[in-house]
């Protein structure tokens, strides 16, 4: 898959920090964004946000979450574990038979330091437990800090890991992590974003004690 084909990429959950960066860094890199919420005005109004942000009117386009993914290629999942079975079920009709890469992972808003994992592993597995065989999910973005996102401008220090059961929805996701000129390493199969979402809170932990806010992972030893 390439974005040299115009592919629409949908966000649900596209109005937080972290979909709404995404989001301005992908349309620049040639993919039709579509901004999805519960409520399609406030999808609406953020992308006018992000638009006016870029300085290029009409880029991005906001929908309610199944709309937009109705319209989309690609699917990208953005939103806070709490949230996620509830609008996956809103969101899976229009699900089957594509790619969801899923960005979040499971932390706890009073212990976000500490690794606490759902029974599934990871929310990426949760995810797909959720929508069986009809989708295939990826997990990618988990360590990539939304501060980082928000500016389209600013360069990304760190790399990103890259997990799922099925190649080409993964060639898919990284694809999505190179456009935005980040280095996306194959961390092989979905049961791995265990590992990579646990490292959100690990991360979480170091920008606390050592008074950052950027802290990410870099892969070393390794020529791509």
């Amino acid at each position: 898959m390439s974005n040299q084909i115009l592919l629409t990429l949908a966000i649900v959950g596209g109005t937080g920090s972290e979909g709404s960066g995404l989001a301005m860094r992908l349309v620049r890199s040639g993919y039709r964004v579509i901004i999805g919420s519960r409520s399609a005005q406030k999808a609406t109004e953020r992308a006018t946000e992000l638009n006016s942000t870029m300085g290029e009117p009409g880029l991005i386009s906001g929908a309610e979450n199944l709309q937009a993914v109705r319209e989309a290629d690609l699917v990208m999942l953005t939103v806070p574990f709490a949230a996620q079975r509830q609008i996956i079920e809103t969101i899976r009709p229009a699900l089957k038979g594509k790619i969801l890469i899923n960005v979040g992972a499971c932390v706890n808003p009073d212990r976000p330091a500490q690794v606490e994992l759902p029974p599934a592993g990871s929310s990426s597995l949760d995810a797909q437990e959720q929508l069986g065989g009809d989708t295939r999910v990826v997990a990618a973005f988990q360590n990539v800090s939304s501060e980082y996102l928000s500016d389209p401008e600013r360069p990304i220090d760190c790399d990103v890991l890259v997990c799922g059961d099925d190649a080409e929805a993964k060639v898919a996701a990284m694809h999505l992590v190179e456009a935005i000129g980040l280095v996306a390493y194959d961390a092989g199969p979905l049961k791995n974003s265990i590992v990579a979402e646990g490292m959100t809170s690990i991360l979480v932990g170091i920008n606390k004690r050592y008074h950052a806010r950027l802290a990410g992972i870099r892969i070393t030893g390794v020529s791509q």
